[in-house]
């Protein structure tokens, strides 16, 4: 039998339901992955193996309660656990226990899913990393600042996890580490329990080893059916946007655009390039102020109580949202919600778009990379899939995201399944 720990969620799930494995079986198997493999990865922060044991033979002895039952899932440390620690990747806030789970996590575990354990995050989910590295190369990094998350798919020690994105935290990590990741339309999915940095970007976020598990898991954490199919009498029409932040790609990730982009075309699908309207060339800018204000506001009562257990990166971020006026705040503020009402429209005829998901491989080092290839569509909260289409030059992941409009996240998904059933993964050298 084929590895346990290389099933997707939706897969064991079939099998346990079948009597094939047991949730035990599989739970014991990704727990043993993270035996052997944490100490190098460093993807998972807190586990219990006993409790994690003990809830899957209630899955065994239970009949099912969703296409997800009897599945371990992992949980990003910024999201509340009445069963481990939720600490926000921060020694200010170690042993932090809460009294009970976010919402999210509730519907899971409802859905008869299992909770592993929670997985690293960098520290208050920014910039500042801590241990987790690429399962593909431990000298590079895994992304941020849902690293652990990344890590923790992308070496089979869970089939699916929690993430959240307020920059490009999901994204990012997703594609440095070669699986799915969904950002959906921002307030699709929040609940309770989950840590505010910006409010107005904060997105709770999905990681799998398939779009079939996105669908799936992404449907239980928002009570609706996401398992469209893509149906329509036409191929799908796709803008290829190289955005304004083109110059930032490196050669992998122009190469695997454009090899994404001729295949789609081999196989029938209409690409064709997209251009941004040029009001979006400044909202790079426009989410830096949005949010770094926004969490001189969120972090206010920490840095004044802690501000020596801060790290310097925190501390400038702080120090710059703090120098924002309440006026620019506003104006800025504004402009958000004044470009996210208008942002369908400026999709055109085209079903989704799809641009780089990072500057290329992940990074040589601990540093998590560059958001720039994210903050626009986080900024205009619309719904981002991560497609690990290639392998670049040191044989990393390389991905592509595509981009879907406002509240079209089932739709969005469905194109993402399209396009993975026609074209061919591949590697690019330099």
């Amino acid at each position: 039998m084929t590895d346990l720990t290389e099933l997707t969620g939706l897969k064991a799930a079939e099998l346990i339901r079948k009597r094939e494995i047991s949730s035990v079986e599989l739970t014991k198997a990704c727990l043993e992955r993270i035996n052997q493999r944490n100490q190098d990865v460093g993807a998972w922060c807190h586990i219990d193996e006993e409790f994690s044991l003990s809830q899957a033979q209630i899955a065994d002895a239970s009949e099912p309660k969703s296409l997800l039952h009897g599945v371990p899932f992992g949980v990003k440390d910024v999201i509340d656990t009445k069963d481990f620690p939720t600490e926000y990747g921060s020694k200010i806030y170690k042993g932090r226990q809460p009294t009970r789970d976010a919402d999210c996590v509730t519907l899971m575990r409802d859905a008869g899913a299992v909770l592993l354990g929670k997985c690293v995050t960098t520290e208050f989910a920014m910039f500042t990393p801590n241990q987790t590295r690429n399962p593909y190369n431990l000298a590079h990094t895994a992304g941020g600042s849902s690293s652990g998350t990344g890590a923790a798919v992308g070496d089979n020690t869970v089939p699916i996890a929690y993430g959240n994105q307020t920059a490009g935290s999901l994204i990012r990590p997703a594609a440095y580490c070669g699986v799915y990741g969904l950002k959906p339309t921002h307030g699709l999915g929040e609940g309770a329990g989950v840590m505010q940095m910006q409010p107005l970007f904060d997105t709770l976020g999905y990681m799998g080893r398939s779009i079939e598990d996105l669908q799936v898991f992404f449907g239980i954490a928002t009570k609706t059916n996401q398992t469209r199919e893509w149906k329509g009498d036409r191929n799908p029409r796709i803008g290829i946007c190289r955005t304004y932040q083109w110059d930032s790609a490196q050669s992998e990730s122009r190469k695997v655009l454009e090899e994404t982009m001729s295949q789609l075309a081999r196989q029938g699908v209409e690409v064709e390039y997209f251009d941004m309207p040029p009001e979006y060339a400044g909202l790079v800018e426009t989410h830096r102020t949005v949010l770094y204000k926004g969490l001189s506001l969120s972090l206010a009562e920490p840095y004044e109580k802690y501000g020596d257990q801060l790290s310097d990166g925190l501390h400038d971020i702080l120090a710059e949202g703090r120098s924002i006026c309440a006026e620019t705040y506003a104006a800025e503020y504004g402009k958000v919600q004044s470009f996210r009402a208008k942002v369908n429209d400026t999709f055109s005829h085209y079903d989704a778009i799809l641009c780089p998901s990072a500057p290329g491989e992940a990074p040589a080092g601990m540093a998590t990379g560059s958001p720039i290839f994210q903050v626009t569509w986080t900024l205009l909260g619309v719904p981002c899939l991560n497609l690990p289409v290639a392998t670049g030059p040191q044989g990393l992941p390389v991905g592509v995201q595509l981009i879907g409009r406002r509240h079209d996240d089932a739709n969005l998904l469905a194109i993402g399944k399209e396009i993975m059933n026609r074209i061919s993964t591949f590697c690019v050298e330099d």
